[in-house]
């Protein structure tokens, strides 16, 4: 969820600072949490393929560890983000299994990819953050050899995702600078519309486009709610410099409007998404 334009200072500092080390120090959590998207996209890789494989926002790496789990050579993946904090995260846990998992602190938008590079280019969450969303996905697709897929995951509307959102709205009343969220993206939500996401991809030149709404079941423990509230979205974000009296005293209050997604020790709500996929002409 974070190839976004290097030349938007203001993601590059979220992703190189606060966010992208919050997204670092839970890994294990967020990876869990998404484990059904990372599934959703990499299942249908055969085993033993030779597939070159471009996972876009890798941020700490799942999706192209997961890809590169079912390839063999000369089958690789490579993963791009502008996170270096969490693209070294991504290469030593690949280091650490021995897999042909690469990576790259750069731009998806304006990185320079070898022409037909590609079999198959994969994203989870990543692909809503871009400056210029078309010019991106025109990007991605000088990248992608002809026929080769587009498979995404991208979030709905907010009114969608209620858990995704409740922190802040719980949180107003005690932080009432607490930046509101853009409509317009770059953002979680900016892929909200899904005749405008079906343009994005067509002025790009991806055919046989396919935008599917998925509702996923995803989970995390109610022992890491907390931990969750206090690094992650704009409430994590507004609680950086605070200091722990002040933490402590608005993540519980927070803490009682996920009440109703607790389920015993488990945690527990749907993802509202979609599914995009779409081929590169030429095949």
């Amino acid at each position: 969820m974070n190839a976004t334009a290097q030349s938007d200072n203001s993601q590059a500092s979220l992703w190189n600072g606060p966010t992208g080390h919050a997204w670092v120090a839970s890994q294990a959590l967020l990876d869990r949490m998404f484990l059904p998207f990372q599934q959703l996209l990499t299942e249908d890789i055969p085993l033993g393929s030779a597939m070159r494989v471009l996972d876009i926002g890798c941020g700490t790496g799942a999706v192209g560890l997961a890809a590169a789990r079912r390839l063999s050579a000369p089958g690789h993946s490579l993963g791009i983000d502008l996170s270096e904090p969490m693209i070294a995260l991504a290469r030593s846990r690949a280091a650490r299994e021995g897999l042909a998992a690469h990576y790259v602190v750069a731009d998806a938008q304006t990185h320079a990819f070898a022409p037909g590079e590609f079999d198959l280019l994969l994203s989870r969450f990543g692909v809503m953050f871009f400056d210029d969303p078309v010019a991106a996905h025109r990007n991605l697709r000088h990248a992608a050899r002809p026929g080769a897929e587009l498979r995404c995951v991208a979030w709905r509307g907010a009114a969608e995702n209620p858990f995704m959102t409740t922190a802040e709205r719980a949180a107003a009343a005690l932080l009432p600078t607490l930046p509101p969220r853009r409509a317009d993206g770059p953002g979680q939500f900016a892929f909200a519309d899904r005749a405008r996401v079906h343009a994005i991809l067509q002025d790009a030149g991806w055919t046989r486009i396919e935008i599917e709404p998925i509702e996923v079941p995803c989970s995390l423990p109610e022992s890491d709610l907390a931990t969750y509230l206090g690094r992650h979205g704009p409430l994590g974000l507004s609680l950086q410099d605070s200091d722990e009296r002040t933490r402590a005293r608005v993540i519980a209050a927070v803490r009682t409007a996920f009440d109703p997604y607790v389920h015993g020790d488990e945690v527990r709500y749907t993802a509202a998404c979609w599914l995009l996929r779409a081929r590169a002409p030429g095949a």
